[in-house]
């Protein structure tokens, strides 16, 4: 039986800010920032690393300790876009660095793109061949059925208070069941500007709320389905599989050494995943029965064809899912800097209604029920399907699935978990194209 962990003191945890003790942090954060308000640090991607990585570890660190955040709200990740919106409501970053890090993320040299594609790229080739093929089969349709679900309950929810059908879709459901931060309401955001002609941060904004409230919902509705299947334990598996032919379908994960050489490999894959995007969504297929089509969502459906093929090497799958941790674990600190300025905090106010929580909630129990409804119709255990093809779509993503399957005592599910927060994500981008072309 293995020891528990010993819960770090305060002082220990804050002891330890980006693998640095706190008098080195604090003496590399008050040099930098001394050099900032200056005005001496200058304007290039050095500046950016510098500045965002002050404001990224320090936040990250108060996201994981706080009570309540580190649970339930969304943690490091979270904290530091919101710590980024209040220093820059406080007028506490300059303004030539407000400018300088919405241009580095999402403007001219954009690494969000890198960070998507990356995420989704690392994502779906992690996955065993045998599940993704098998999903095809009827896991994708336990996806749509709780995007249907939601839909419907949604929308009905969303008349009560007097809003639109299409309005409810593209404002609430898309959000919701977009698969999470990275890989739905940001890309989402930048087909919403794309097609609108808007600016990103005004659908995010609001995306980026609606969403952490449904999280909060799915990780407490994963706990009461996990209370339901030791009651109804007909409704469930053991909690490793889904189906029971699971077991048959997942092999042992093989590990397999990656070298420097292999990354070079995974980044050269990288590249040509965006170009089959923007080759089609710029050139060959722009459009798709009138809608624009985002060359994410061509990227996804490019990634999930070479990973069904099996064409890819196993040493650069194993590359590529190393990338994706280093993208989640150290360049998404820096996108969330990047979204933090864009942030308008009475968005956050204005939203935190009654009716929005009600609608959420829906939202959440409409995934549920759909997801669960068609799993069972396709041979799946319902409550599982409820939990992987429902709660993790309309969840924060790779951070919520771990706290919905956490709490749901599903963590061997991970796989499915992550089928539908990438390809279930990539199937919502699919579908915003559409909606926004035709309803914008």
């Amino acid at each position: 039986m293995s020891e528990k962990k010993e819960k770090k003191s305060l002082w220990e945890e804050f002891n330890d800010l980006g693998g640095m003790p706190l008098w080195l942090y604090g003496l590399c954060a008050a040099i930098i920032l001394a050099v900032t308000f200056t005005g001496a640090l200058g304007s290039d991607i050095t500046a950016f690393i510098a500045v965002c990585a002050v404001i990224a570890i320090l936040f990250n660190k108060i996201g994981k300790v706080l009570p309540v955040w580190n649970t339930y709200i969304g943690g490091g990740l979270l904290m530091v876009f919101f710590g980024t919106a209040v220093l820059k409501q406080l007028g506490l970053i300059p303004e030539k660095y407000v400018e300088l890090i919405g241009n580095m993320v999402q403007g001219d040299v954009n690494i969000l793109n890198v960070f998507i594609i990356s995420l989704i790229m690392g994502s779906i080739l992690s996955l065993d061949r045998n599940v993704l093929l098998r999903s095809f089969g009827g896991y994708i349709p336990a996806i749509l059925g709780g995007l249907l679900g939601a839909c419907v309950l949604g929308v009905a929810t969303g008349l009560i208070f007097g809003i639109a059908p299409i309005d409810m879709v593209i404002r609430y459901v898309l959000p919701i069941m977009g698969g999470g931060n990275g890989a739905g309401a940001v890309p989402l955001s930048q087909i919403y500007e794309q097609i609108s002609g808007e600016p990103a941060a005004n659908y995010y904004s609001f995306a980026i709320i609606i969403l952490t409230i449904a999280n909060l919902f799915c990780i407490v509705a994963g706990a009461l389905l996990n209370r339901l299947g030791q009651i109804k334990t007909e409704w469930t598996g053991d909690g490793h599989n889904i189906m029971p032919v699971d077991s048959k379908l997942i092999k042992e994960e093989v590990k397999v050494k990656v070298t420097l050489n292999d990354y070079c490999g995974a980044l050269l894959l990288l590249g040509t995943v965006f170009a089959v995007g923007r080759l089609f969504s710029k050139v060959l297929l722009p459009t798709l029965f009138g809608a624009s089509i985002h060359n994410f969502a061509y990227s996804i459906i490019f990634v999930v064809i070479i990973a069904a093929l099996g064409v890819i090497p196993a040493n650069i799958r194993a590359a590529a899912k190393n990338m994706q941790a280093f993208m989640v674990s150290v360049v998404g600190l820096l996108t969330m800097v990047g979204m933090g300025v864009d942030f308008d905090l009475a968005e956050l106010v204005s939203a935190m209604s009654p009716a929005n929580l009600l609608i959420a909630l829906m939202v959440v129990a409409g995934a549920i029920i759909g997801s669960g409804v068609v799993g069972k119709l396709v041979g799946f255990y319902p409550i599982d399907a409820a939990v992987t093809a429902g709660l993790c779509m309309a969840n924060r993503g790779g951070s919520g699935d771990i706290a919905v399957l956490g709490a749901a005592n599903r963590l061997d599910l991970i796989s499915y978990a992550q089928l539908s927060s990438r390809v279930g994500g990539g199937i919502v981008l699919i579908i915003a194209s559409f909606f926004f072309s035709f309803f914008l």
